[in-house]
């Protein structure tokens, strides 16, 4: 029983170490815009949707980052 509750402390207190760096994260992104947008984790962003088993709710507009050119 004891090692149950360990493992259960032990995984919530990962979720909300992670929730705090994200916390931090985006208050250093407000803080120095120069550094670019805050990029969330996960979701579909316009460019590749294979989070959604390949179909997309954002229309691709065309527009590809630089990098993504040959």
């Amino acid at each position: 029983m004891a090692e149950f509750l360990f493992a259960s402390l032990v995984i919530f207190a990962a979720l909300v170490g992670w929730s705090y760096v994200q916390n931090v994260y985006r208050r250093f992104a407000a803080r120095h815009p120069e550094l670019g947008p805050y990029r969330q984790d996960g979701g579909c962003d316009g460019c590749s949707c294979s989070c959604s088993q390949g179909s997309c709710s954002v229309p691709d507009t065309g527009k590809r980052e630089a990098r993504y050119q040959d």
